[in-house]
């Protein structure tokens, strides 16, 4: 495996991490606030914030000006983000952790092997194979074992 292999691995389980903290911490939010969309827009606020200092600390403010020229189907990407921010924060206490994981993976899954299959968004193609099929379909089993 290369290095960059590995580090992508790496990042990506880091994400997933800290992704399923972020639900529950949102969902605090959200309970003391008093209004789900509200801690959806402070969760996305603070990001925002953050982002942008870093974009000016690093130099790369200047990808801004090239906003006016981006395909606006491009910043469907945030609109995604918030409607993620805000299910998964709305369905924690409800499914519990492990649940909303689990679901927010297969779904996931299930539009991945689609992106795949089709070669969406500019991607290459790659076929949906037995194995790939099978790895949603333990997805979905721990998902129902999650239930239990």
């Amino acid at each position: 495996m290369s290095s960059i292999t590995l580090a992508a691995l790496i990042a990506v389980a880091t994400a997933g991490f800290a992704i399923t903290l972020q639900a529950p911490i949102n969902a605090a939010l959200g309970r003391n606030l008093g209004s789900t969309l509200g801690a959806a827009s402070v969760s996305f606020f603070v990001g925002f914030s953050l982002l942008l200092a870093l974009s000016f600390l690093r130099g790369e403010a200047g990808a801004f000006m090239r906003l006016a020229a981006t395909p606006r189907w491009m910043l469907v990407g945030g609109a995604l983000g918030a409607f993620y921010v805000w299910a998964a924060l709305w369905s924690i206490p409800i499914l519990g952790a492990l649940t909303t994981a689990s679901m927010l993976i297969l779904g996931q899954m299930i539009a991945a092997l689609a992106i795949d299959h089709f070669g969406l968004i500019g991607l290459p193609v790659r076929e949906i194979s037995l194995p790939r099929l099978a790895a949603a379909g333990l997805v979905a089993a721990g998902l129902v074992l999650s239930r239990f």
